[in-house]
């Protein structure tokens, strides 16, 4: 089904996005699992340009933070087409819309399948990043939404995005995002945020609610290159498919599209081939401005805006032959630092900040959310010396992290 009738129409500028909750308690979920999808926000539906898209939500009900991987398949004529996503952590109470687009079916009348959910155990900051519930949280007459967040913490949240789902009358339509790339919001900062649904279910649109805010989120994609898997991420208010590699294995093209009336962003993330690259983009043959960095992960970034409603073949040139080293679970300058430690070049909190940024990408999973280093500390000796032979590579990153759980879980290290 293309779009859905709207029984009663609202007044546009009232805001009714959180009317009708009470629905939810009447309609069954895939399981009665503490992680869930409600089955009455996972549907499928053919967008403006004509692609297969599937939505939906899930909750998590327990008393820790998961990642949940969603397996969503779909029949196309006589073949069923399967899609995997490992979305980004999910805290404790919460839940996180996600979308699916499908552009190579080719039968007007898919059938979509009850989707497949698993979890792991992780490590996630509570984001001090909360929607503002008042009049300036309002729904216009195309069916777009305007409003407001603000950062309630202490520190600087880089790059969060804004999800909602989008209700028709009786039934969810759509789960759409914040268009505009936001950087960063100081603690205390109001930032405007606004979202734009698919075109075609513009017109049945009654409400939109659960508003989740994350800190990153991203669409793997897996594509043939030297004949084996390369795997990258991005992370766009516009859609790309169809990803391929020229035969020299140094372009990437992909099919991409904005649907929306308004600017918006692509952030592509790569993992390094010999740490060398040199990216060029082109749209439709003409070049792009854009941005390349590299993260602390040591992954390339290649990131532009994109234009509204704009679509066409996107080029990401630059890639050397072959496929990426096996990256390390643990990042080269965390390793640096624990050798700088050992021979007394920095102070336990230094060091320390490395064990944090383990602790928060879930390299380390222990609960709790941040180090305390305190004076009164007599860190063991042992400790150091392994992280000497860990440096040098006499031990291995497993080795290691085992060490430093040990020291958490004995509140030698209080988190």
């Amino acid at each position: 089904m293309k779009t859905f009738s709207t029984l009663f129409r609202p007044s546009e500028t009232n805001i009714l996005f959180l009317f009708g909750l009470f629905l939810i308690l009447i309609f069954p979920q895939i399981t009665f699992a503490d992680v869930y999808i409600p089955l009455h926000e996972y549907l499928g539906y053919f967008d403006s340009s004509g692609i297969y898209t599937v939505v939906g939500n899930v909750k998590n009900e327990n008393n820790f933070a998961i990642i949940p991987t969603i397996t969503v398949s779909v029949i196309d004529d006589s073949k069923t087409v399967s899609k995997t996503i490992k979305h980004v952590p999910l805290g404790a109470g919460k839940e996180i819309p996600f979308k699916i687009k499908f552009p190579e079916l080719t039968s007007n009348t898919p059938i979509l399948m009850n989707p497949e959910l698993t979890f792991d155990k992780t490590i996630k900051n509570e984001i001090p990043i909360q929607v503002l519930y008042d009049k300036t949280l309002i729904k216009h007459k195309d069916g777009h939404i305007t409003g407001r967040i603000q950062n309630t913490g202490e520190k600087t949240v880089y790059y969060p995005k804004i999800y909602a789902v989008v209700h028709g009358y009786e039934l969810v339509l759509d789960i759409t995002q914040n268009i505009e790339f936001i950087e960063k919001v100081q603690p205390g900062e109001i930032v405007e945020f606004s979202m734009y649904p698919d075109p075609s279910i513009t017109t049945d649109i009654f409400y939109y609610s659960c508003f989740a805010p994350v800190d990153t989120t991203v669409i793997p994609v897996t594509v043939k290159k030297n004949g084996r898997e390369f795997n990258f991420r991005y992370d766009s208010g516009a859609w790309y498919s169809a990803a391929e590699f020229s035969n020299d294995e140094t372009t990437l093209t992909m099919r991409g599209y904005n649907s929306y009336p308004l600017q918006t962003y692509a952030n592509f993330e790569f993992p390094p081939i010999t740490g060398k690259e040199k990216f060029n983009v082109m749209l439709n043959d003409n070049p792009v401005e854009f941005i390349q960095s590299i993260d602390e992960m040591g992954q390339w970034h290649v990131a532009f805006i994109v234009e509204p409603k704009s679509q066409g073949t996107l080029k990401i040139i630059g890639f050397e032959k072959g496929l990426p080293p096996e990256i390390p679970k643990i990042p080269q300058w965390i390793k640096t630092n624990a050798e700088w430690w050992t021979t007394a070049q920095i102070s336990d909190s230094e060091f320390m900040e490395g064990i944090d940024f383990l602790l928060k990408k879930g390299i380390i999973f222990v609960a709790g959310k941040q180090i305390i280093v305190e004076s009164e500390w007599h860190i063991p000796s042992w400790f150091k010396t392994t992280t000497l032979w860990w440096s040098e590579e006499k031990i291995s990153d497993d080795d290691f992290l085992n060490a430093i759980e040990y020291l958490v879980k004995q509140k030698i290290i209080i988190i």
